[in-house]
């Protein structure tokens, strides 16, 4: 085998949604305000979901549209960035959940670029050999690392689990990493304390993204050999429409569909890629086989992308 592929996605999303008016009445703030400063319409928010469950539960839709069986999976990633417990591991515990035996099994955290992280360590892992298939999961709660009376990031944060299978395949169908980070502006967005509480510097965040990103997306598609105007889809962070869309527009993705997904759910940080490109997946807004865009950015100033393959 020369590389990996993606198969197959799922997600989860807690039932209970909260809207921008629910948000009101919580703090000094309006729906006209927060969907033309972010975009955000509603979230969906964990009660008694866990991180473990949301990820096992997105896991075992993905599985299930695979084909393939939990027997089938070597090696487990989840990312996420608000795990409660240090050990075990998210992924040990998604793989006792679904009856993996013996897999691989280990967290990531670099916060919103977590999907795209884990998906290059799986990516890796099986075109070295030390694995055959993999589940990649994006999985938060922030709702739980959230001051609801701070209405600069409550209005931000949603729960829910995105996650794919991710198979060898004869030809790559997921393509080179572009990864780094700006490390002097790590503590731009930070989950700090006991408990831990989500806080951010706000203009400092949209400076850097509206500012560094393009060109970082560019050498992207360049890596994977894919003119921007040949994608049909771009599946970014699910930050901010005003981050976003003028991505997009610096790209030159002119014939790509843009996940939208943050504007019924909210930020979900290592949730957010996944959990939109599964949703694109499951309407069908973009064929299979056709070349994908996938770009996390956001905490730690971290940023990761790759073109892959839709399943």
């Amino acid at each position: 085998m020369s590389g990996s592929q993606i198969v197959a996605m799922g997600h989860y999303q807690p039932p209970k949604v909260l809207t921008n008016d629910d948000i009101a009445r919580l703090v000094d703030t309006n729906d006209e305000w927060i969907q033309s400063r972010v975009g955000i319409r509603t979230r969906h928010i964990a009660e008694s979901e866990t991180v473990d469950e949301m990820a096992a539960a997105a896991a075992e839709k993905a599985l299930s549209a695979s084909g393939h069986t939990a027997g089938e999976v070597d090696l487990v990633v989840v990312a996420t960035c608000t795990a409660v417990d240090r050990s075990p591991s998210m992924a040990a515990r998604v793989a006792a959940r679904l009856g993996i035996a013996a897999p691989a099994a280990y967290d990531i955290n670099t916060a919103c670029s977590g999907f795209c992280y884990a998906l290059a360590t799986a990516d890796h892992a099986i075109r070295a050999g030390a694995a055959r298939a993999a589940l990649v999961i994006g999985s938060e709660k922030l709702s739980e690392v959230t001051d609801w009376t701070d209405r600069s990031t409550c209005i931000l944060v949603g729960d829910g689990a995105g996650a794919a299978v991710v198979t060898a395949s004869e030809e790559p169908g997921i393509g080179p990493v572009v990864w780094g980070s700006a490390p002097e502006l790590g503590d731009a967005v930070r989950i700090e304390g006991q408990p831990g509480v989500f806080s951010q510097e706000g203009q400092a965040v949209f400076r850097w993204a509206t500012t560094k990103l393009a060109p970082i997306a560019r050498e992207v598609c360049a890596r994977a050999g894919v003119a921007p105007a040949d994608l049909a889809a771009v599946v970014p962070h699910q930050a901010n429409l005003r981050i976003i869309e003028p991505l997009v527009r610096q790209l030159g993705a002119t014939n790509a569909v843009l996940a939208r997904d943050l504007v019924e759910s909210g930020n979900t940080s290592a949730a957010s890629v996944p959990l939109a490109l599964s949703k694109l997946v499951e309407r069908g807004e973009v064929p299979t086989g056709a070349p994908a865009l996938l770009f996390g950015f956001g905490g730690g100033l971290a940023y990761a992308g790759q073109v892959v393959r839709c399943p």
